[in-house]
Order: structure tokens, then C-alpha cells, then sequence
């Protein structure tokens, strides 16, 4: 944009040194920008480029207006979208408006965090018959959350700042694959968010742990007993 804009003043000035224009990431494509920029502006493509940018600059006041009222609409939970914006992954305070206006702040609709994650379709669904598995998969279910959290994991799987997160990630990508994997550590977020909005408190690795606990009435068999004595090691 510094370049567009400069050229758009200046024309008639071919020879400019662009390079102190350019973001720190472009610095590795000097050369292609240089080609790219190789030839002349005419007064009609000048006209043309500042009618878009005309429009562009009216999109992003509105985009800015939008958020301003989104913000401003958000204010009565302030406090849970903070906390929700301690979780790893969600970087815009507007992502957490997002899930809070799908799953709101009571978490007392959902009686526990395997409850709510079956609701936002996170929660791999088994079709058994006659003890065999036929398919493991992932339901329809969470149109509008589902997405927002797969973008979430998406980006907190890229870092090394919550290798929880990653180590799980890995692990389980190894044996389902990358999207399976995903959906898991998205799993794992929304878990965590139950519990965020359940007892008030800010992110910490170890609540989505919460809700992996066995109860102590639940009667297992033994395959069931070695997967979850491998699953911890």
C-alpha cells in the first residue's frame, strides 16, 4: 500500500528506491517487486486506481464502524471475554465474542464439558453394531463455532509457547491423521473454555485435563483400562 500510494504522487518517478517501503516479510522478494514495478503509470490507470482505493478505504471504515458497535454491544461481558481470550488461539477479542454469543456465559445449560462439545459437533460420533466399529466421525453439528475453533487450533498448533497443546496434536496426528487431530485439540480448547466460564478463571493447561478424568463409579473393561493407562503414559 506505501508503494500504490507513492505512486500514485509521484507518477512520474520510475527510478524510486521502494525497498525502505516495504514490510520486514517482503524484504526476501525485493526482486519480483522490482519486476513487478517495471514500466509506467498512466494517468487513466491512475484514475482507476484511486477510485478503488476510494472504495477500499470506505469498506474499511465501515469494517471499523462494525466492530466499534460489535465492542460496544460486548461490554456487559467484558470480564468472560477476557477470560476466553486467555485461551491459546484466540488472538481477537472478537473470536471470543464469537463463541460467547454461540455458547454464552451459563455454563449450567450444559452439564459438562463433553456435553457442550458434543452440541458444538466436536466429538467424534461411533456407529457400533454387534461390537464392531464402523466409522468414527465427526458430526454436522456447530455450523458457526465448529469453524471458528478449527481456525483456533489451526494457529495454536504453529507455536511452541503451549506444548500441551502441540504434544497432543502431534500425537495424534501420527495415528488419524492431520484433521482428526485438529478437531481434537479444537475439542480441547472448548473444554477448556467450559471451565474458564464455569469457575471464572483465566487459561491454564490443565483444565481441559478435567474432563479426561474417569468416574470413580464407572466400570470399564480391560482394553478400555490399557488404552486409557497408555494414554497417560
Amino acid at each position: 500500500m506505501r508503494i500504490i500510494d507513492y505512486l500514485l504522487e509521484n507518477p512520474d518517478d520510475k527510478d524510486f528506491d521502494f525497498v525502505p517501503l516495504l514490510h520486514a516479510s517482503m524484504l526476501g522478494k525485493v526482486d519480483k517487486i522490482r519486476l513487478a514495478l517495471d514500466g509506467m503509470v498512466t494517468p487513466e490507470q491512475q484514475q482507476k486506481m484511486n477510485i478503488i482505493l476510494q472504495h477500499y478505504n470506505g469498506l474499511e471504515r465501515c469494517k471499523s464502524n462494525l466492530e466499534s458497535l460489535i465492542l460496544s454491544l460486548s461490554e456487559p461481558y467484558a470480564k468472560k471475554r477476557a477470560l476466553v481470550s486467555t485461551v491459546p488461539g484466540i488472538k481477537s477479542p472478537f473470536s471470543a465474542i464469537a463463541i460467547i454469543s454461540e455458547i454464552g456465559v451459563d455454563m449450567s445449560v450444559f452439564s459438562t464439558a463433553k456435553r457442550l462439545c458434543s452440541w458444538a459437533g466436536v466429538t467424534p460420533q461411533n456407529n457400533e453394531s454387534a461390537g464392531k466399529k464402523h466409522s468414527v466421525r465427526i458430526p454436522r453439528a456447530g455450523v458457526y463455532i465448529k469453524p471458528l475453533l478449527v481456525q483456533c487450533a489451526n494457529a495454536v498448533v504453529k507455536s511452541d509457547k503451549h506444548p500441551e497443546i502441540k504434544g497432543r496434536y502431534l500425537s495424534i496426528k501420527k495415528r488419524r491423521g492431520h484433521k482428526r487431530a485438529i478437531i481434537a485439540i479444537a475439542r480441547m480448547l472448548l473444554t477448556a473454555i467450559y471451565h474458564i466460564l464455569k469457575n471464572g478463571v483465566p487459561y491454564n493447561p490443565e483444565l481441559y485435563k478435567k474432563n479426561q478424568f474417569i468416574p470413580i463409579s464407572r466400570e470399564i473393561t480391560v482394553e478400555q483400562a490399557i488404552l486409557i493407562a497408555r494414554r497417560h503414559g
